[in-house]
């Protein structure tokens, strides 16, 4: 998943020193491993605790906009693995920060010293509100990988304290599973990782034996094709409630010079960087590999990648750099670009955009429709998005993957 915005760090590093895991607690009830009737696809969203900053976007955003009656679960990023165990990463906005009237789910505003409040409250209010929906607490990301070599040292102790920390009696009962995003098992994302193939199938595997048969287990894994031959996927997925493919992000901005390239196509097209850099690829190896397609999510961006200073107006031109964003350089909310920067073409299954010298890539409720129908060609489970806060305020991308991967 993306990285977490630098400006924040000093809010969640002060947040964090607040924290303490609990030594003890019960496990939380178990649950279906599909909130939707058998046989519906699921519709996954992850909501970041970041998000609640500089972006304002609440949990009662997932209720207000109609994403929260289109989604089957919502996954919560990010807890953090601390000294190879499971820990809160932002005491604050997890469970500690009060929450107004106007911000919260159900109009109540949160009372001083009693109850829970910050995220974890309103997940709560917003289950309440919605009871079919599932909500899966994630560990890990982009970030915060680290941590994952030394949990997978000693796997059961892992997931004793994952069983603890989803348990723990503030908040019993929100959270039903955990997801593993471990950015890579024996290969390289932020850190590089040695664990070997193993290592993953070995903490989803303890981590089922902690919290049982009937528990939500799901984990983040590569759309890179290097990094997928690096883990035993097939054995990771024989524990796993499902496999979440992160198929974005195959193309960045990198020094800003280009070529352009949307960051999510589907398939190859004429003049693609590199070829195998594609969902389809991806999902084709993933199952070649003996992954179950049922087990299989295909992963959609809900923001796009661009540059400044290009003058061809399809893909594969050059750049001067990475075109300006609201909270980072080169990446922008579709919410926004499809105002500032709409389409003005296709490749590979994905949109682009040429505006004044900008060049972005994103997928559009048109080209996440195409997706979903792929995701049922190929028989998968359903599909997630990466990350709710760059949809509409109508939820226009939650309601075309909703619509997409349904039969009729």
């Amino acid at each position: 998943m993306r990285v977490v915005p630098v400006v924040l760090s000093a809010v969640l590093l002060l947040a964090g020193a607040c924290d303490s895991s609990p030594s003890a607690a019960p496990p939380p009830a178990g649950s279906p491993h599909a909130a939707a009737p058998a046989g519906e696809r699921r519709v996954v969203g992850y909501f970041t605790d970041w998000g609640v900053y500089g972006r304002n976007f609440q949990v009662r955003n997932v209720d207000a906009s109609g994403a929260a009656g289109r989604l089957t679960h919502l996954v919560y990023a990010f807890g953090k693995v601390d000294g190879g165990r499971c820990a809160t990463r932002d005491g604050w906005a997890d469970y500690q920060k009060p929450i107004a009237a106007a911000d919260s789910t159900d109009g109540v505003a949160d009372t001083p010293g009693t109850g829970l409040r910050g995220n974890f409250g309103q997940l709560r209010k917003l289950k309440t509100a919605h009871p079919g929906l599932r909500v899966i607490w994630s560990f890990g990301g982009w970030t915060g990988s680290k941590g994952f070599a030394e949990a997978a040292r000693d796997p059961d102790g892992f997931a004793a304290s994952c069983r603890r920390l989803l348990g723990d009696p503030r908040w019993a009962g929100v959270f039903d599973g955990i997801d593993i995003d471990w950015e890579y098992p024996n290969a390289c994302g932020q850190v590089c990782d040695a664990s070997g193939p193993g290592a993953l199938p070995a903490l989803l595997t303890a981590l089922r034996a902690a919290f049982g048969p009937d528990a939500l287990i799901t984990a983040a894994v590569p759309g890179d094709l290097g990094k997928l031959k690096a883990t035993d996927y097939a054995a990771a997925a024989r524990p796993a409630s499902w496999l979440n493919a992160m198929t974005y992000d195959f193309f960045g901005t990198g020094n800003g010079t280009g070529p352009t390239a949307p960051h999510s196509p589907l398939t190859a097209y004429p003049g693609i960087p590199r070829a195998a850099a594609t969902t389809d690829a991806a999902i084709t190896a993933l199952l070649g590999l003996g992954v179950p397609a049922e087990k299989v999510l295909l992963g959609v961006g809900f923001y796009g990648r661009g540059w400044s200073g290009v003058s061809v107006a399809g893909p594969g031109g050059s750049a001067t750099g990475p075109a300006p964003g609201s909270f980072e350089k080169g990446i922008e909310d579709y919410a926004v670009l499809r105002h500032t920067c709409p389409p003005t073409g296709s490749a590979g299954g994905t949109a682009f955009a040429h505006c004044g010298g900008q060049w972005w890539g994103y997928d559009t409720p048109d080209t996440i429709r195409t997706k979903m129908a792929y995701a049922r060609s190929r028989a998968l489970g359903g599909a997630f998005a990466w990350e709710l806060s760059g949809d509409t305020a109508d939820a226009q991308l939650v309601a075309a993957m909703r619509a997409g991967l349904s039969d009729g």
